[in-house]
């Protein structure tokens, strides 16, 4: 799927460390990410584009382990400025999903939990 544009986009740009760990998608809660992508990518551009939401659900469920770095140069068209921040926000929040028991990353539980304290106030 890689074009040798892509290819030379790859080598050239910089990425964080935290691109170098795997993320195992088979012990992430896929949905809750899907709910957070939908969210963020809405935020980031103004309206709930389903095409870059389902594109970006295609690369992150495509493979078992899939390539943070081939799928920020992939969002890059469709997010512009903000691709490299909403990659590292969800790279971070896929690895630390993956180390919790439930698949969801401590970070969405954290914000969860406020929340609900907050409705209840």
């Amino acid at each position: 799927m890689a074009t040798s544009v892509d290819a030379k986009l790859l080598r050239a740009t910089k990425f964080p460390p935290e691109f170098n760990q795997k993320v195992d998608m088979q012990k992430v809660n896929v949905e809750v990410m899907k709910k957070w992508i939908a969210g963020k990518i809405a935020e980031i551009l103004g309206n709930e584009d389903d095409v870059v939401i389902e594109l970006c659900f295609n690369l992150v469920e495509g493979e078992r382990f899939p390539d943070i770095k081939k799928m920020q140069i992939q969002l890059t068209g469709f997010l512009e400025k903000d691709t490299a921040a909403f990659c590292k926000e969800l790279w971070k929040l896929c690895l630390s999903a993956q180390s919790n028991p439930q698949g969801v990353p401590k970070e969405l539980l954290e914000a969860k939990k406020l929340e609900l304290i907050q409705e209840k106030v």
